[in-house]
């Protein structure tokens, strides 16, 4: 068998009278070729473990930390068993699930069943406005379904209208340890609109506040009056709710409102939401409906019209890059659904997922209470982390659907390396922090990582009206994103850019 080096040698030794005979008197000395790219950023950055970085980093609380190669060797990892809440990093976990069981070309459809014929324009019988689970679904969407209303020559109904809402079981809110009236705290059910959102909005007047409630898109914008909106003169809390015989009751701290604003609220009865606002739109379209009522039992009838959704593939791409918890928690339940579990809540819901996720990738221990990462009750740590997202597969169905992270400085400012690219989902919870993917490097060297971080001491001292920013919060979010910067920029250096 020739070698290598047997080659070269032959070589060498074939060429060796020509060219000894005008070989030069002294050896030229190699050019010195300057450090370029990653190469110069490595060996400008000074030598650090990843103790020194969490030590550094002045973080109360705990850590959970691993980073692995592409065969799942274990490179480095700080207290990688301890299990801490994975934030909204729970969704890069949903997103398996439901592209495992419905498919990434599964879509979602609301449709509108008439229980009779129609004659004359009209529906001799009931029309049904059927939630088929669409996490998406809004205004627009909405008004499009009222437009194909129309142009199926339908104009009104001899019956009733229903909004039926049943493909899911209905939750009042992801975590009753939230405030009442954050927007990322909405009620869930088998038919949502607008990320069961409604905008409230004021300004101030000569003689107090105008104030307005509407189920806002970029091309509409519909009057919602069975959510009201209250101004009081108090010192605290920022916002109350209460569910009357007919409307959802919501005040507001006069004090705090300034001259003009809007923010979003949750809704809670969304079947009354979402047939108020479709009745208006229909009116506008030539359609008039009765007022809606709700109904739990779907009935065999015609489908008139129906808006179909974008495919899974792209909302799990928008709930990985926004990370909207509405869509995860939608998501998560059609997909138990789909399994065949008669499940009635999103911790039913969830302990099927982790069931799932044991069996599929081989860890054990993991739990999740939703499919959002909202519950602070979920628990996984680092090494249980990367397995899940080793075992995917670098080229599985996870990471193109992850949103790039960007690499800065302490101060905030881009700092790329060349050749390194980062690829991950964030969590974030009130003193909780998370961060896991993976990371492309300039060598080759394909590294999957996560960085659990949580103070659960400080986490639960917080009171409930206080959730939304509490004292402090800030700046142990930020301290810990720096850690995660460094983490990222030292494994890329360390395990990605040759000597």
């Amino acid at each position: 068998m020739l070698t290598r080096r047997f080659f070269l040698s032959a070589m060498l030794a074939s060429v060796a009278v020509p060219a000894l005979a005008s070989a030069p008197l002294t050896s030229p000395r190699p050019h010195h070729r300057p450090l370029r790219g990653a190469q110069k950023v490595k060996a400008a950055s000074p030598q650090v473990s990843i103790a020194d970085i969490v030590q550094g980093a002045g973080l109360s609380g705990e850590v959970s930390i691993l980073v692995a190669d592409s065969q799942g060797r274990i490179l480095e990892s700080y207290t990688s068993d301890k299990e801490l809440p994975p934030a909204s990093v729970t969704k890069s976990v949903t997103a398996l699930y439901a592209l495992q069981h419905l498919g990434a070309n599964h879509r979602f459809a609301t449709s509108l069943i008439a229980t009779g014929p129609v004659s004359g324009g009209i529906v001799q019988g009931d029309l049904i406005l059927a939630g088929g689970g669409d996490p998406h679904l809004d205004t627009d969407g909405l008004a499009s379904l009222a437009d194909k209303l129309r142009k199926a020559g339908i104009t009104g109904v001899s019956g009733r209208f229903h909004v039926y809402s049943g493909a899911l079981p209905y939750q009042h809110s992801i975590d009753p340890q939230q405030p009442d009236h954050v927007g990322y705290n909405p009620a869930v059910s088998g038919l949502n609109l607008n990320f069961n959102r409604v905008y409230f909005e004021w300004k101030q007047t000569a003689n107090g506040y105008a104030t307005s409630m509407d189920a806002r898109t970029n091309r509409f914008r519909p009057a919602v009056r069975g959510i009201r909106m209250g101004i009081v003169n108090r010192q605290g809390p920022l916002f109350t709710y209460k569910k009357s015989t007919k409307n959802e009751e919501w005040t507001v701290m006069r004090g705090a409102l300034g001259k003009s604003g809007g923010r979003w609220l949750p809704v809670r009865e969304i079947d009354a939401y979402v047939g108020e606002v479709f009745r208006g739109l229909a009116a506008q379209k030539g359609v008039r409906l009765p007022d809606a009522t709700a109904t739990n039992r779907l009935q065999n009838g015609t489908l008139v019209a129906q808006e179909v959704s974008a495919n899974l593939h792209d909302q799990m791409k928008g709930m990985l890059k926004y990370s909207t918890n509405l869509t995860a928690e939608v998501t998560g339940l059609a997909t138990t659904r789909k399994r065949g579990a008669a499940v009635r809540d999103l911790a039913g819901s969830a302990r099927e997922m982790t069931n799932w996720v044991e069996r599929a990738y081989g860890v054990q221990g993991v739990k999740f209470v939703d499919h959002s990462g909202l519950g602070d009750d979920s628990r996984v740590n680092a090494q249980q982390m990367v397995q899940i997202l080793a075992r995917s597969g670098w080229n599985g169905p996870l990471r193109p659907l992850l949103k790039e992270i960007k690499l800065v400085n302490s101060k905030g400012r881009a700092a790329p390396i060349e050749g390194v690219k980062v690829l991950a989902k964030t969590g974030t919870l009130n003193f909780a922090s998370a961060l896991a993917g993976y990371i492309d490097t300039p060598n080759g060297q394909k590294l999957t990582f996560a960085i659990f971080t949580a103070d659960m001491k400080r986490r639960s001292q917080i009171s409930r009206a206080n959730r939304e920013r509490p004292e402090g919060g800030r700046a142990w979010r930020r301290r810990s994103q720096i850690m995660q910067q460094k983490l990222l920029r030292h494994w890329a250096l360390e395990f990605g850019v040759g000597s």
